[in-house]
């Protein structure tokens, strides 16, 4: 075993790294649309064939009427005009409708849509409700997200605060509000307060139980929507546990105990609905849309159930809501779990979070505050996770030098014991172990880089910040750079070419290159030309990934280079590795039980092909 042998294990290992995430990712996405897809076509198929104007006239009269008798004595709210109210502060601007007295939709100020330049717009379809039954006569009961309430008012509140109120009546107009929706919009907040006070609880409500139903429609915001579906998840913490599912891989999940809140993340955008009391229990289910017409990523619907008192006269249900972006330094100071929602590493690459929690992120944080350019914060970024492994990097350059020294008696044994690969492999450990040389030395930095890699690939992803940052020929460092267009779709490639992909697969043949020509001749073909081929597997690999992790991998690469070239034409003195390994040599040797071991196997090896030979 040699230098090169161990780094090209390294690489080897992240190649099968890279190709079972990708593939298992999108080999699970695949299977539930299919299966979403023929769900939707027999539904279709069931449906009875007729459509005419004056069914579905009849269908609506009907539906009307039913929604007037089930009002009770809030049938003066079952019809109305619907009215909005705006409210604003510095980092959104919502809509609330008096419909429901919920929010309408919300504008993100500091953020714009992929497709059309607009602000990003949360909750803004007509499918998204937040809603619960209540009473309203003997036997009937009614959705709060169907009746109409008082039109909003807007009063100032503490510390620069606006508070929006909405007020259901029942019975004659006298009557004082038997529900009140009281929403407090905070000067520099994505969370908003959201308080439902109840009066006569008892009377309301079956049982005491407030039965919540959110429906959320989380819409396409970048403009690679199959990549924004691989990265959408429902978050969830269940009894102070955090738990998430990514939206291909399964449609529903069942809360048995306390849910403190219940979120969705589309990669860079959050909505959370936090029950400061803690929801009882309930269910949350999803589907992906199939039809490639809709914009739409993912349609959620969860009924979540809350224990109210119900002895007292009026009673007060404090929430919030969270609209915003999936900022981990904006969300983790809610101290509520909001932040394990961001992908910084999860299920089999929970391992990396805590290198981007503690040394990335806050890494990442000083540099942009000293530097304008996300992309020069990225090389300043690799910069110093370079330095941070330049021992380990030192040690595998010293190691490549030994070996560079030994190639000529490397060679000597090749011609001497020929096509014999045992007794080839017996010398060469022997030699190694005289001069004092560690043929896993090249392998441990190409390792130690995998946890770097998936860390970064982690935190590229969700980085809001990158969203939409620009560097040289790149307008968006958190998805593809695709300068050249091919307007058409190539296998394994796509219908673009990543420049920064580009150079990311040059700079680390080039590191082949270099590093093949510092270690010994190769007789094996595979381990002589893999050091080539890998850097090809990375144009496939990469081509679609976040221009940011593929501009890294580049500078990563220069700076490689540019190590390999300064330590071992000025700081390594390959006279003194040769004096230093002569002096070795004569010192005793001790051998380690597993090389005793390994020796006596060989030994016993030589010996019975010795004897199949006769």
């Amino acid at each position: 075993m040699n230098f090169d042998r161990n780094t090209i294990i390294g690489f080897a290992v992240l190649a099968v790294l890279f190709f079972f995430y990708f593939y298992y990712n999108n080999l699970q996405q695949g299977q539930y649309q299919k299966d979403q897809a023929r769900k939707d076509s027999i539904a279709k198929a069931a449906l009875p064939k007729v459509d005419s104007a004056a069914l579905r006239l009849d269908s609506l009269r009907a539906d009307s009427q039913r929604h007037v008798t089930s009002a009770g004595q809030f049938v003066k709210a079952a019809n109305g005009a619907e009215q909005l109210v705006y409210v604003e502060n510095k980092v959104f601007k919502i809509a609330f409708t008096n419909k429901g007295g919920q929010p309408k939709y919300v504008e993100l100020k500091n953020f714009k849509n992929a497709l059309d330049s607009q602000h990003v717009k949360l909750a803004g379809s007509d499918f998204n409700k937040i809603s619960y039954a209540i009473n309203t006569a003997a036997n009937q009961s009614a959705q709060t997200g169907d009746l109409y309430f008082s039109n909003g008012t807007v009063t100032p509140g503490p510390d620069g605060s606006q508070i929006v109120t909405f007020g259901l009546k029942g019975g004659d107009s006298t009557a004082t509000n038997y529900v009140t929706h009281q929403f407090i919009i905070y000067p520099d907040d994505y969370k908003i307060d959201f308080n439902i006070t109840l009066a006569q609880p008892g009377s309301l409500l079956s049982q005491g139980t407030l039965n919540m139903l959110w429906q959320y429609d989380a819409q396409q915001q970048e403009s690679d929507i199959d990549f924004e579906k691989q990265n959408t998840q429902i978050g969830y913490m269940l009894n102070g546990e955090f738990d998430y599912h990514t939206i291909g891989r399964k449609d529903r999940v069942d809360f048995d105990k306390n849910v403190g809140w219940i979120g969705v993340r589309q990669r860079f955008f959050n909505t959370f609905l936090w029950a400061k009391d803690q929801f009882s229990g309930g269910k949350m289910t999803w589907s992906i849309p199939t039809n490639a017409s809709e914009h739409d990523i993912v349609k959620t619907v969860a009924t979540m159930q809350l224990k109210v008192p119900a002895g007292n006269a009026t009673a007060t249900v404090p929430m919030s809501i969270y609209y915003g972006p999936a900022d981990y330094n904006i969300l983790k100071k809610y101290d509520n779990g909001f932040s394990k929602l961001v992908n910084l590493g999860q299920g089999m690459y929970t391992f990396v979070r805590p290198l981007n929690q503690f040394i990335i992120i806050p890494v990442f944080n000083f540099m942009k505050s000293i530097v304008g350019s996300f992309g020069l914060v990225i090389a300043l970024l690799t910069l110093v996770i370079r330095l941070i492994i330049s021992p380990l990097t030192y040690k595998s350059y010293l190691s490549g030098a030994k070996m560079k020294v030994l190639r000529p008696e490397i060679a000597a044994l090749k011609e001497k014991f020929g096509g014999d690969q045992q007794a080839m492999s017996m010398e060469q450990m022997k030699l190694f172990r005289e001069a004092g040389v560690n043929p896993l030395g090249g392998c441990i930095p190409a390792l130690f880089q995998i946890p770097i890699f998936f860390a970064l690939y982690s935190f590229f992803n969700s980085s809001v910040d990158l969203r939409g940052a620009a560097f040289l020929w790149t307008h968006d460092l958190s998805a593809f750079d695709a300068p050249i267009k091919f307007g058409m779709n190539i296998p394994l490639i796509g219908s673009h070419l990543s420049l920064f992909t580009i150079t990311a697969v040059v700079t680390s043949l080039l590191i082949s290159i270099y590093s093949m020509s510092m270690t010994p001749d190769q007789n094996n073909p595979m381990m002589k030309y893999m050091p080539y081929i890998f850097p090809v597997f990375l144009l496939f690999i990469f081509n679609k990934l976040p221009s940011a992790l593929t501009w890294y991998y580049t500078v990563s690469n220069i700076i490689t280079l540019a190590l390999q070239f300064v330590i071992q034409n000025y700081i390594i003195d390959h006279d003194k590795i040769l004096a230093n390994m002569q002096e070795n040599r004569k010192k005793p040797k001790t051998k380690s039980k597993w090389q005793e071991r390994l020796e006596q196997m060989q030994e016993q090896q030589k010996q019975m092909q010795a004897q199949r030979k006769k």
